[in-house]
């Protein structure tokens, strides 16, 4: 087989970055082409995976043949089963003519489904039925149809908790991932921040006919340190966003501090001393960090509401000393997390109920305090974040659902589900 080397591949498809896992990836997707084995490409969103479906097809032997990118999560649910397989005429309102699907029309060449997470379950029937078989059946039509088409696929979904809760299925799943290509986050590609930044800066210059800025030592550590939650989608778009809008071309820390969002969960820049205490935790978007984050408090009131009810009940057998401190206070009580111990003073402002327990022991009395248990909806705080993102947006769903890092078909799912419309 040809070898064909990394630079020269980067070169032709724009992909800039020296990191191992980088070049594992484009490796990986340069063995693999030449083959019909079934690819799947993992990552967070915006870490630019759809250059490698490109570098699977054009070192193919289909690269004279056709190549769709079909966004699934695009595409609403009642009519992705026609976009990939066809329909008939009349198979259902509005279908005045029969359809070719994307499946008839890549006939010997590469279809790239992004998304594929988002796919409805009939769906991922018909399309496993079409990679273990080749054939397909056009909506509306009992005529079975053959196609030989390539499949990468891509999500930024973890598919394995897509199989447990049963959005995906299982077979689908193992017949997708012949082939696994894992694209790294920005945040693991520290020396590559730089590298990029350059590029787009220069990129924008040519574009806008002015010169390109630049970064000094103390905010070139700042930009790698920084998470990016939205990869290298984020940092082109902060890049652009200060070639346009600073006067100054060498951008100093101060300023560069300035576009970086701290107002935002999940998009915190992080001291490069706390870098290796925070590398173990990995989030496939925002929201899941939001998640985690209710958890923990949940966990902490939880905590707390335990450590109240144990004083109380030492405070139930020495009740004559409570009562005589001037405070109310207790000594601080530790309150335990997943990653400190924090002293809380407890101080006991309710007064607790006496109950006489006969005539000649009116001085004994027993306490009784109630907790009540409480939660933190996970679904509330969804549809706030949901309502937010569209008054955000003037109600423009698609804006909104980038914001929220999902896809439209599924902000129109979660607006049904809310009851958000109108």
């Amino acid at each position: 087989m040809v070898k064909h080397p990394l630079q020269q591949v980067k070169q032709r498809f724009g992909i800039i970055g020296n990191t191992p896992e980088l070049d594992r990836a484009i490796d990986v997707a340069l063995q693999v082409a030449p083959t019909d084995l079934s690819v799947l490409i993992t990552g967070e969103s915006g870490t630019g995976k759809e250059n490698f479906p490109q570098i699977v097809h054009q070192y193919s032997k289909r690269k004279h043949g056709p190549y769709f990118a079909i966004n699934c999560g695009s595409i609403p649910e009642g009519t992705i089963d026609s976009e990939l397989f066809g329909h008939e005429k009349g198979s259902f309102t509005g279908a005045t003519g029969t359809r070719k699907g994307y499946f008839e029309v890549a006939d010997g060449g590469t279809l790239f489904l992004d998304e594929v997470g988002e796919l409805p379950l009939p769906t991922q029937a018909r399309l496993l039925r079409v990679l273990e078989s080749g054939e397909f059946i056009k909506v509306g039509s009992s005529k079975v149809e053959k196609s030989d088409v390539r499949v990468v696929a891509a999500t930024n979904m973890d598919m394995v908790l897509g199989v447990e809760k049963g959005k995906f299925r299982e077979d689908l799943y193992y017949r997708l991932n012949s082939v696994p290509i894992r694209i790294p986050p920005l945040r693991d590609r520290k020396e590559d921040i730089p590298l990029l930044f350059r590029k787009f800066a220069g990129d924008c210059a040519e574009k806008y006919l002015m010169p390109p800025i630049s970064l000094n030592d103390e905010a070139r550590e700042l930009l790698k340190n920084y998470r990016w939650p939205g990869n290298v989608r984020q940092l082109k778009n902060i890049t652009e966003q200060i070639s346009i809008i600073e006067q100054e071309r060498l951008i100093t820390a101060g300023i560069l501090q300035k576009y970086l969002p701290y107002n935002e969960v999940g998009m915190i820049p992080v001291p490069a001393s706390q870098m290796h205490d925070r590398e173990h935790k990995s989030f496939a978007n925002e929201r899941e960090i939001l998640y985690q984050v209710l958890f923990d408090m949940k966990k902490d009131i939880t905590d707390l509401k335990q450590v109240v009810q144990r004083i109380m009940e030492d405070a139930a057998h020495h009740s004559s000393t409570f009562e005589s401190s001037p405070s109310g206070m207790h000594p601080p009580a530790i309150i335990p997390n997943d990653h400190t111990r924090v002293s809380v003073p407890v101080k006991y402002e309710a007064v607790p109920k006496k109950i006489a327990i006969g005539e000649n022991e009116s001085n004994d009395i027993q306490e009784a305090t109630e907790y009540e248990e409480s939660t933190l909806s996970i679904s509330e705080v969804e549809k706030e974040m949901i309502l937010k993102a569209l008054e955000r947006h003037n109600g423009k769903r698609k804006l909104a659902a980038g914001d929220l890092g999902i896809s439209e078909r599924t902000l129109y799912r979660k607006i049904k589900e809310y009851s958000l419309e109108g």
